[in-house]
């Protein structure tokens, strides 16, 4: 004959001294919500406030000091460059309005030039002088199609955009 108290599945027993599961998920938030945090920290920041320069040069005095992306066209003729210290300054304009530009690094993008008709993206702070301090350029191209267009009016291209790329034939 057998016990019916043998059979009987017995209840497990609780953990003593182990961390409780709401505590583990809410230690690995924390650690996820810290970690973006830091990488959203540094000047590579996608949240960064972004205007275009008529925006920004509208009402200069509401966006001093703060840390934000500028777009504009680099005005024809404005880039100065100096060694000592190393430092460009150009002027970028939208709509009428103009905004000068200090970057000061003695390096910038091959594609930064004079006479392309470019459009610049400045990352930095505006000054309470009216100048942008830019830690960052991004001089964006004009499109195969704008350069075509252009060529087609007459303008002489930097490189012909038709030519196959390096290592194609």
């Amino acid at each position: 004959m057998t016990n019916v108290q043998d059979e009987t599945p017995s209840a497990p027993t609780p953990r003593k001294g182990g961390i409780p599961g709401a505590v583990k998920v809410g230690f690995v938030f924390m650690v996820l919500v810290g970690s973006a945090a830091w990488l959203l920290s540094g000047t590579d920041n996608p949240f960064v406030y972004s205007k275009l320069v008529h925006e920004v040069m509208s009402d200069p005095d509401s966006f001093e000091g703060r840390h934000l992306r500028v777009e504009g066209e680099l005005r024809q003729g404005s880039i100065q460059f100096r060694e000592e210290p190393c430092e460009w300054r150009f002027v970028i304009q939208k709509e009428g309005k103009e905004m000068p530009v200090r970057f000061p690094q003695c390096v910038v993008p091959d594609t930064f030039r004079d006479g392309q008709g470019i459009q610049v993206t400045v990352q930095g702070e505006l000054g309470d002088d009216g100048v942008f301090l830019a830690n960052q350029v991004i001089p964006r191209c004009p499109s195969k199609y704008e350069m075509q267009q252009r060529m087609e009016a007459g303008e002489e291209m930097p490189y012909d955009p038709n030519a196959p790329l390096p290592g194609q034939t």
